[in-house]
């Protein structure tokens, strides 16, 4: 059990770093490699285009072949992907690295299966729990370490993170085969539809500034046309990749909604502190964000789902309308950063343990690998929004509206369903 806790975790914690870490070294790299601010970014969104991809697929696959082995599979291309950012003496070859890197977004739904299998029920709440924050602290962690990595050059943001890569493989490695999955077809039309829907989407939401409004149009109008094709398909599929009936039930909708809305509401907030601060400061700005996280887990999982998420959501509120009247020094931004930590990590600890219990043991990739998408999704929407806010306004402004967006996900949680699977939950 211990074991594939640690496996899980390990697993989980480097893809959401990798995803984050080159934030800080997009000007970096922009010098490092001759190429303009405009195109830097792809850095970034390679990786998340690559991972919304790769996580529904693997959730599924996981379902139908084993955890174990389709997580070894995304930790060879993690890995693989880690070598070659570290290595690469050109810009093409860093977006190469990161495309391989993404894959790793399929961890997730695959560490959920796997906790879920081994670990005892009276210790599930708090694992799942903590697997579900991994997502938000693994991202602040990125966040984080890029500063005082980066003294080092920018291919010392990859070898650390390959060195964990490795110890989650052997872990992974060491868990025992995969002897209860069943087998199935894999449904290839519908992945080629989700994975273009998403593509479209996130390309629309990550592009919308440089590449304006007409693109970004475009590019909405022809993920919904791709999305009710994926319908459409999955709907006469007898073995589909997702199963729209299950999370078209009014528990999975409103969990997924939720999802989105909190995190557009918290990384949208999140994303505007390192602008505010010195960039040899930002370690200092997110620590006490990090170690609520860190704090809020095990308190999240006493609460339950629909408390945490509403406690989460509201401490939210709170760190956005404070930064709205003090944001000009470290300090403010600091204590700021402790009620968005706690309720960041109260909220995604809960998400977790919501989706596992609306599902059968055998469809657990699927539905979590659904909801980690809606996370990418809103984090991906809330980033956006708030480049666009401070471009054309200010940082008061930009933390007023996710306030705002906040109060709209408080709204959400009390129409969340309660969660069976955290003892605490009512």
């Amino acid at each position: 059990m211990r074991t594939t806790l640690a496996a899980a975790l390990a697993a989980a914690f480097a893809a959401s770093t990798t995803q984050t870490i080159v934030i800080a070294a997009l000007p970096a790299f922009a010098g490092q490699f001759g190429v303009p601010g405009t195109v830097v970014p792809w850095a970034l969104t390679a990786f998340m285009l690559a991972s919304a991809v790769a996580t529904p697929i693997a959730g599924r696959l996981g379902d139908l072949f084993g955890y174990r082995r389709i997580a070894l599979a995304c930790l060879g291309s993690f890995t693989a992907g880690l070598l070659l950012c570290a290595l690469a003496d050109s810009f093409p070859l860093l977006l190469a690295g990161r495309v391989l890197t993404g894959v790793a977004g399929g961890l997730f739904p695959l560490a959920f299966g796997l906790v879920r299998r081994a670990v005892p029920a009276d210790r599930l709440p708090g694992a799942v729990a903590l697997l579900s924050a991994i997502f938000g602290i693994g991202g602040a962690a990125g966040m984080l370490a890029a500063g005082p990595l980066l003294t080092f050059g920018t291919s010392w943001l990859f070898w650390p993170l390959l060195a964990l890569a490795l110890v989650a493989f052997a872990l992974v490695l060491s868990l025992p085969a995969d002897v209860s999955a069943g087998g199935g077809q894999v449904d290839s039309a519908g992945a080629a539809l989700l994975g273009g829907a998403l593509t479209a989407l996130l390309l629309g939401i990550s592009q919308a500034k440089s590449w304006g409004t007409g693109p970004s149009l475009g590019l909405f109008a022809l993920a919904v046309v791709l999305f009710a094709g994926f319908a459409a398909v999955e709907a006469r599929t007898r073995q589909p990749l997702v199963d729209l009936r299950l999370l078209g039930s009014r528990g999975m909708a409103v969990t997924n909604l939720t999802t989105v809305v909190v995190a557009a509401a918290m990384f949208g907030v999140v994303t505007l502190i390192p602008p505010l601060v010195p960039q040899h400061r930002i370690a200092v700005a997110l620590l006490p964000m990090v170690v609520l996280m860190l704090a809020a887990v095990p308190v999240a999982a006493r609460l339950g789902g629909r408390r945490a998420v509403r406690a989460g959501a509201a401490l939210g509120i709170v760190s956005s309308a404070a930064l709205v009247f003090a944001h000009d020094e470290l300090w403010q931004i600091c204590v700021a950063g402790l009620f968005l930590g706690a309720g960041h990590g109260l909220a995604f600890a809960a998400f977790g343990p919501l989706v596992v219990d609306a599902v059968d043991a055998g469809r657990t990739g699927m539905a979590t690998g659904v909801n980690t998408i809606a996370r990418t999704a809103g984090g991906a929407v809330g980033a956006q929004v708030a480049a666009v806010l401070v471009a054309e306004g200010s940082y008061a402004t930009a933390f007023v509206t996710f306030a705002v967006v906040g109060a709209g996900a408080l709204a959400l949680t009390f129409a969340l369903p309660s969660a069976k699977l955290t003892a605490g939950a009512r």
